[in-house]
């Protein structure tokens, strides 16, 4: 197995390349929770996977609730479903409790402020009400909590999220809201926690295969130990290859390279095609990797062709329309470069804007 097809395997299975997903739950579902605190980059990353899927039709999956945005996994934002958000919280929630724990103590937020402010936010939010953080902030205060300073009240919400107080609710403009999470999320799924483990590493490795054990360790944000329990506890319902002397785990339905390969993405630097594995070299030739990891925070968006990342690129937001600027640091065929020209279009369809042409600093590298 090339690094090629190992790319184009994970594309195929993530279902970017193929069997895209009528509805954004769909997606959610497969994926059993999507990155997103980057919300619009987020959006564009369940549309990928889509069939005639706009930026509406996303928020609109958001602002009903069909799928939630909350902390899970790993101290971030992730896209998960009603059905799957209240095991994942039990699951993953300890784990980020321990590495927010400095955070907590450098706060001063100490079990007894978390308890008056979980009664606080119950109170505040009960009957439906969805309220945005100013608005939270503002109930704290009025509880006798101490929210100065953005980190505080961040680590306030975030312990409330992971312990399953709250939870997104719909937009107000472009204002985020917190709802509580049993009157987003009623019907509860409890799972004990090996069956928990199984659980999210068999949907790991269907969705984002071929992968190893140590990708889904930190993708999951469990510990290396309980990924291998969980990997050997489905493993007879996975697909094994060993290359390089790495074990690779995937679907038993995997081709072994898709009909129809895709021919160039535009993707978030969130998308779970990248942030989905600890080693990506499949993905990025080693001298692109370098480049990338200089660029740092200044990363926004990636362009990937045959699944290789190629290049950068950042959108401008006009009234009616969308500028997209590339940077290409690959030698580009005239038809790669073209179906990048598509992959720009298909992501102002997305948005249900026009596209206007880019400035001069937008280039390419021909053969």
């Amino acid at each position: 197995m090339t690094n090629a097809t190992l790319a184009h395997q994970r594309l195929y299975n993530q279902h970017i390349s193929a069997n895209p997903f009528a509805h954004p739950a769909e997606v959610v579902q497969w994926l059993a929770a999507a990155q997103a605190q980057d919300f619009a980059g987020a959006k564009w990353a369940l549309g990928l996977r889509m069939r005639a899927a706009t930026d509406a039709s996303v928020e609109q999956a958001f602002t009903e609730g069909s799928i939630l945005r909350t902390h899970v996994l790993r101290p971030t934002w992730h896209f998960v479903t009603p059905a799957d958000i209240h095991w994942l919280l039990a699951l993953t929630a300890p784990r980020v409790h321990a590495l927010n724990a400095p955070y907590y103590r450098k706060l001063e937020l100490d079990h007894d402020i978390f308890q008056h402010s979980t009664t606080a936010l119950e109170q505040a939010l009960q009957g439906g009400k969805q309220l945005t953080r100013d608005e939270l902030r503002g109930v704290l205060a009025q509880a006798g909590i101490a929210t100065a300073g953005e980190l505080r009240m961040s680590y306030i919400l975030m312990r409330a999220e992971l312990d399953g107080v709250v939870c997104s609710g719909a937009r107000r403009g472009k204002q985020f809201t917190y709802a509580l999470l049993h009157e987003r999320a009623p019907q509860v799924r409890h799972l004990e926690h090996d069956h928990a483990v199984a659980e999210l590493a068999l949907r790991f490795f269907l969705s984002r295969g071929p992968a190893t054990v140590q990708d889904f360790a930190r993708w999951s944000g469990l510990t290396v130990n309980d990924a291998k329990a969980g990997l050997a506890a489905v493993k007879g319902q996975l697909q094994h290859e060993l290359v390089d002397g790495q074990s690779y785990w995937c679907s038993p339905s995997t081709p072994a390279l898709p009909d129809r390969p895709p021919a160039a993405i535009l993707m978030s630097i969130y998308d779970e095609y990248i942030s989905g594995y600890k080693d990506r070299s499949a993905m990025v030739a080693p001298s692109y990797g370098a480049k990338l990891q200089a660029l740092g925070n200044a990363l926004t968006a990636i362009i990937v062709v045959d699944g290789q990342v190629v290049g950068t690129w950042k959108r401008t937001l006009k009234k009616d329309a969308v500028v997209v600027t590339t940077d290409i640091f690959a030698v580009l065929t005239k038809a790669q470069s073209q179906a990048v020209a598509k992959a720009i279009d298909q992501y102002a369809s997305f948005l249900q804007l026009s596209m206007l042409p880019p400035d001069a600093s937008t280039h390419a590298i021909f053969e």
